[in-house]
């Protein structure tokens, strides 16, 4: 009789950390213009969030502290609709509701920066530093040698 086969054990080998910046498939998101690619990105975020379109309206309100309705909210995403579109501040209310943080991840991959959580800066600014006191070493053997010679 063969031995059955754990299925309820994960493979620690197959596991993978998850990126500190938040992703988004570019298949998923890919339109012909920025306005389509932030509203497909925002109805994305809506749909994977887990809550209907309502509540999310209403959160924005919360956070806002001024009303935005389900319709307006479905104008938002709208390709179509090009007389609706969101402000900054109603988009970050979005992000609010949704904690969706691939929205402002959005935002700035145009500019080729990423949104990171801050527990991560510590560690990139070490290695940023690193890189600086590597280049300085480097100048200063080179200053060294300049002045002493290449036999020193």
């Amino acid at each position: 009789m063969a031995p059955r086969r754990d299925h309820r054990t994960l493979d620690l080998l197959a596991w993978e950390p998850r990126s500190p910046v938040p992703e988004v498939a570019e298949d998923t998101v890919m339109a012909a213009t920025l306005r389509g690619r932030i509203c497909r990105l925002m109805a994305l975020s809506i749909k994977e969030c887990g809550k209907d379109r309502g509540t999310i309206a209403a959160e924005m309100s919360d956070y806002l502290g001024e009303p935005v309705s389900k319709d307006v909210l479905d104008k938002y995403i709208s390709e179509s609709s090009s007389d609706h579109n969101i402000s900054i501040i109603r988009y970050l209310a979005l992000v609010h509701a949704t904690d969706d943080m691939r929205l402002l991840q959005g935002l700035s991959d145009p500019f080729e920066h990423s949104v990171i959580p801050d527990r991560f800066v510590p560690a990139i600014r070490e290695s940023m530093i690193r890189d600086r006191i590597e280049t300085l070493e480097h100048e200063l053997v080179a200053a060294k040698r300049a002045w002493k010679g290449p036999r020193s």
